[in-house]
């Protein structure tokens, strides 16, 4: 293609031959554009394996009846934002604590009576967040990229157009052959802040939404978790409270 090497060669002699302050400029924008497409690819790759951990620990959390032995599972999944909320909320309970029908919720009841399911509810809460900020770390640079690098490819355009004014009034004259060049060094900046802003914005505005739906999962989940420990915890209380009036009942019967 004659025309577009004959394009990116004159672009490339264009940014050689540009002055220092517009170089410095594309130096900017380049740092911004190497670092948001670095940010990019790690976001890339992190959900993309969050989702799919977050998909395998489902499968076994509806499959095990017995929240122990997977609490062991669960901590193979590094990447999963709800294994690290189920992890969390199992260090709250007992031990021994298995969540089945009749065991001892001591993890969840005390002497407050529902004292424990309060903190089990905080601690849900605390986790979630704690993983939705792990989600956002670093998207703060993509917005910030995408707001300031046209800015800055405008401001190194204006310094350029300056330059090149200055040059015609040197010269002493305004003809096209005079202009095209020094316009053209300036529109440079603008098209690589451009270029720096258009991915970044369209990484972040995505990865915000990705992140809205797997925190309204994380939210979900822990919703369901407490409402399961809390179920499990009530059939437990109400076993042993019918299991002291069986014992009452047979001191008295001996009466």
């Amino acid at each position: 293609m004659p025309l577009l090497d004959s394009i990116d060669t004159s672009v490339f002699d264009l940014v050689l031959s540009a002055s220092i302050i517009t170089q410095a400029v594309l130096i900017v924008l380049l740092i911004f554009s190497l670092v948001s497409w670095a940010i990019i690819f790690q976001k890339f790759f992190l959900f993309r394996k969050a989702a799919a951990e977050d998909k395998r620990f489902f499968a076994l959390y509806w499959k095990v009846d017995n929240l122990v032995e997977l609490r062991k599972t669960a901590s193979r999944f590094r990447r999963s934002p709800v294994a690290r909320i189920f992890l969390a909320g199992m260090e709250r309970l007992d031990p021994g604590f298995a969540l089945k029908s009749g065991d001892d919720l001591r993890g969840v009841e005390g002497p407050g009576g529902g004292a424990g399911l309060k903190i089990l509810e905080r601690t849900l809460k605390r986790s979630v967040d704690e993983q939705v900020g792990g989600l956002e770390s670093y998207l703060s640079f993509l917005a910030t990229t995408g707001n300031v690098s046209p800015f800055i490819g405008l401001f190194g355009t204006v310094l350029g157009i300056i330059s090149a004014f200055q040059g015609i009034s040197r010269q002493g004259t305004a003809s096209i052959t005079a202009v095209a060049p020094g316009v053209s060094e300036a529109l440079v900046a603008t098209a690589a802040g451009l270029l720096a802003a258009i991915p970044a914005v369209v990484a972040y505005n995505y990865y915000v939404s990705r992140i809205r739906v797997m925190a309204s999962g994380m939210e979900t989940f822990s919703t369901e978790f407490l409402s399961l420990v809390e179920e499990r915890a009530g059939s437990s209380g109400a076993s042993r409270v019918a299991g002291a009036d069986k014992v009452g009942a047979g001191r008295v019967g001996s009466k």
